[in-house]
């Protein structure tokens, strides 16, 4: 991994990237430009309250120390990236508590540092939470490489807060200085979509931050139709994680089917964990399955009869096989003998050949132009 130094205000930073490859830097010009932006703005206030909003791996937290800020962040890589990143910086003393939106931080900030996502609707989302987490008169501090900022931007900005400030660009990097809008979530309607699954009656809704939420992809529309077959034979309360989950809708329709097995859900999203306990409440009422906000699957779990996998590809604007290949890892190591995995993936990828280096059983079930169901076992 590429080890790479940031200068902030008073000192500098040693930061790399956790997993990533020797090109893959742990920090941009955004974070670069949100700390300088930050500091500036907060020097002349007195023990500001200060929270950080979906930092990647720490530049933001750690360049920001000296407020001490509160963190909140929707990606389980969050915690150990930052924790990684402290350890390169022994003059980093400081260790927050990281929250998600499973556990959102609450009271009220003097600021908000935001690093602004790639989709429109969750920053409409974040800018509305934002509004019911700011003081009066507090301020927001939002930033992104100006290639990865969401269409339409500047309306989903000024439908949701005041902006005060465009900043001019620098290194290809923006940040935007607003203040507190009126507008929160409650009454929001887009907070929530979803769509029905044809045939069963199930019907699944999801935050912003989540994959596919307003119709079914159509990888996952491929692999459906085999569930029925791998859960077949299992017995009562067998082991069955939906790793990657999204929605949950794979997961739902697996229930569905077999409403007798004992389900896990797992996505590195709290969004997505909070939209997929959401829909299990409300189509299954009775079941109690479990729901993990990891990154793929927690050591501490246990063995899994069946998997079932629709792996991203694509992580924080890198695309590749590689969060595959650590699901693909982990699967191995949790798979009760006698277990498969069950996944689908885009067909360019060539999943059939990285999955055999942890699977020696590997067969095809199905495949369109763009999409290749699989199924894998240890024996």
């Amino acid at each position: 991994m590429t080890t790479a130094v940031l200068d902030v205000p008073g000192g500098q930073l040693t930061l790399s990237r956790p997993g990533g490859g020797p090109s893959l830097k742990a920090w941009d010009a955004a974070d670069e430009l949100l700390v300088q932006s930050a500091c500036q703005r907060l020097a002349g206030i007195d023990k500001p309250r200060v929270l950080v909003v979906d930092d990647q791996f720490g530049a933001l937290t750690l360049g920001l120390q000296t407020f001490g800020p509160d963190v909140v962040a929707d990606s389980a890589l969050f915690q150990s990236a930052l924790a990684h990143n402290a350890r390169l910086n022994p003059h980093a003393s400081f260790s927050p508590v990281v929250y998600s939106w499973l556990n959102p931080p609450e009271g009220r900030y003097d600021a908000v540092v935001l690093r602004i996502p790639r989709h429109g609707d969750y920053l409409a989302w974040l800018l509305r939470w934002i509004n019911g987490a700011l003081v009066e008169g507090g301020v927001v501090l939002a930033g992104g490489m100006i290639k990865h900022l969401p269409d339409r931007s500047v309306d989903v900005f000024a439908q949701a807060v005041h902006t005060e400030e465009v900043c001019p660009a620098k290194k290809k990097a923006r940040v935007v200085i607003c203040r507190r809008g009126e507008v929160g979530l409650a009454g929001w309607q887009a907070e929530w979509k979803g769509y029905a699954l044809d045939g069963s009656g199930l019907s699944v809704q999801a935050l912003p931050a989540v994959f596919a939420r307003e119709k079914l992809d159509i990888g996952t529309r491929l692999l459906l139709p085999h569930l029925r077959e791998t859960l077949s034979g299992l017995a009562a309360g067998a082991r069955v994680l939906d790793l990657a989950c999204g929605n949950g809708v794979v997961g739902l329709s697996a229930l569905f089917i077999r409403p007798d097995l004992s389900l896990t859900f797992s996505d590195v999203s709290s969004q997505a964990v909070v939209s997929a306990r959401r829909n299990a409440s409300v189509a299954f009422p009775g079941v109690q399955p479990a729901f993990e906000h990891e990154d793929g699957i927690p050591e501490r779990s246990t063995v899994f009869e069946r998997i079932l996998l629709n792996p991203p590809f694509h992580e924080g604007g890198v695309v590749g096989d590689h969060i595959a290949l650590r699901l693909f890892e982990q699967a191995s190591r949790h798979l009760a003998p006698g277990g498969r995995l069950l996944m689908v993936g885009n067909r360019h990828l060539g999943y059939h050949r990285s999955l055999r280096r942890f699977f020696p059983q590997v067969r095809q079930l199905d495949a369109s132009p763009k999409f290749v169901v699989l199924e894998a076992s240890l024996k």
